[in-house]
């Protein structure tokens, strides 16, 4: 690759190789860089010292004034433009690149959707929904159901999460919708703020 995918300050260079050098036998070590999850609505990262000779088919190396990174191909998108700075506390990643909303299929119908609305969304909820968010530490929880208005709160993750509202809308309120034509209106009643107001945010059909 003619650009580097990331970019490293050089005293946080100089920080990792007197690191590195500490690595016990006299083989070269890299520093291999990885997206080991998501929290929040920034990705984490795992780093540690391996033995260049161990890269893999699957990671790119590059070259940084005598320091190996080794970066698996499938994560090159997501560090894409990123800087590993040295600060106070620490070794400390600005990535511009942000995790994607979850993904979540529209679903299918499962299990005994005959019965009142507020059951229907709950199964939906069950099996289709809170698996896909719960990847990302989130839940959605049926409060009530008044008429054709589902009223739900989002915890964990989703909870204060500034990508919350995009879950909402884009995954959440889409999938049941799309399941369930009769729902007129899905409002979000989670305190995001943590206050004693709650916060509402409703979308009209």
């Amino acid at each position: 690759m003619s650009a580097k995918v990331l970019t490293i300050a050089s005293d946080a260079v100089d920080m990792i190789i007197s690191l590195r050098d500490q690595e016990p036998g006299d083989q070269e070590y890299g520093l291999a860089i990885e997206v080991s999850g998501i929290r929040g609505a920034q990705f984490q990262y795992e780093l540690s010292f391996v033995p260049v000779e161990d890269q893999t088919g699957t990671q790119i190396r590059e070259d940084h004034d005598g320091l190996a990174i080794l970066i698996p191909e499938h994560d090159v998108e997501k560090l894409s433009g990123a800087s590993l700075e040295l600060t106070p506390q620490g070794l400390a990643m600005n990535n511009p690149n942000l995790p994607q909303s979850p993904t979540m299929a529209a679903a299918e119908p499962r299990g005994d959707l005959t019965g009142p609305l507020a059951e229907k969304i709950s199964t939906i909820l069950t099996e289709n929904i809170n698996p896909a968010i719960a990847m990302h530490g989130g839940m959605a929880e049926l409060v009530s159901v008044d008429g054709t208005v589902a009223f739900l709160r989002l915890s964990g993750g989703c909870q204060g999460c500034g990508m919350a509202q995009v879950t909402l809308r884009q995954g959440i309120e889409r999938i049941l919708r799309e399941s369930l034509p009769e729902i007129s209106e899905v409002v979000d009643v989670t305190d995001h703020a943590s206050g004693s107001d709650p916060y509402y945010q409703a979308s009209k059909k």
